[in-house]
């Protein structure tokens, strides 16, 4: 059996490396643009990692090119792109005037998605239990942050947020990532499988709205998928009540 090094000596698969390593790309130019004070062009960066690190598993899957190597090179490149630039992008652009309160959300944000992406490394071969994951995703979290900035520009017109939006949705984020809310994954779904034509209709449907009304359609689609993690906990919480409520009823007319 070859060890681990012996198999970095036989060579890495490319394809999904290079996906990865633009994807890294993106995220070190967002911290750049925020450096510049470009807010904007930051939150698109970190947008287009978030398409790129989707596309660089789903290369690797239907590749059978997937690896120890590349699932550890993935993580750095979501810490960078979905963990440290958003931080950043959050404190540059709302938060910097307001002292330790500002610098800590950031930090706090960081650091949960730092864990998130622990946990996600040690549940199994891909990170997902089921075919759910466990915790907000990091890059889900960061697409969130980034579409508040392409909406407060494109929609509202605004320079920046009030800043108690921004910290609550800081600290809110950084709690679903390290939550056990569960969160649908797309990680198993086949596109090289036959699936029914409605499927491509609604995904086709999909692109088109968002393509139109990309400045807002991120944002709800970021909003709902956050929601989602939550809202299905307590649904589910619901009916078991009322599963046991009702499984109580009969034994107390007797």
């Amino acid at each position: 059996m070859l060890t681990v090094s012996q198999k970095l000596r036989k060579g890495v698969f490319l394809l999904p490396s290079l996906i990865t390593t633009l994807g890294f790309f993106c995220g070190f130019y967002a911290l750049i643009a925020v450096f510049k004070g470009h807010y904007y062009n930051a939150a698109w960066a970190i947008i287009l990692a978030g398409f790129l690190d989707f596309l660089d598993g789903k290369v690797a899957r239907l590749t059978n090119t997937t690896s120890k190597f590349g699932m550890e090179y993935d993580s750095l490149s979501d810490l960078m792109s979905f963990g440290i630039a958003p931080a950043f992008l959050a404190y540059s652009w709302v938060l910097q005037p307001y002292g330790r309160v500002g610098w800590m959300a950031a930090f706090l944000y960081a650091i949960c998605g730092a864990l998130r992406l622990a946990r996600f490394n040690t549940q199994s071969e891909t990170g997902v239990v089921g075919n759910r994951f466990i915790g907000l995703p990091i890059p889900a979290a960061a697409g969130f942050i980034a579409s508040m900035v392409i909406m407060a520009n494109d929609l509202l017109a605004i320079d920046k947020l009030h800043p108690i939006i921004l910290v609550m949705a800081v600290y809110i984020l950084a709690f679903l990532m390290v939550s056990n809310f569960k969160y649908i994954s797309a990680k198993k779904f086949e596109f090289g499988k036959r699936k029914p034509f409605g499927i491509l209709v609604f995904m086709v449907l999909g692109i088109y709205i968002i393509a139109v009304l990309p400045e807002l359609m991120l944002f709800l689609i970021a909003f709902v998928y956050a929601a989602s993690g939550p809202f299905t906990w307590g649904r589910a919480r619901l009916k078991e009540k009322s599963r046991l409520k009702h499984a109580a009823a009969p034994h107390e007319k007797a």
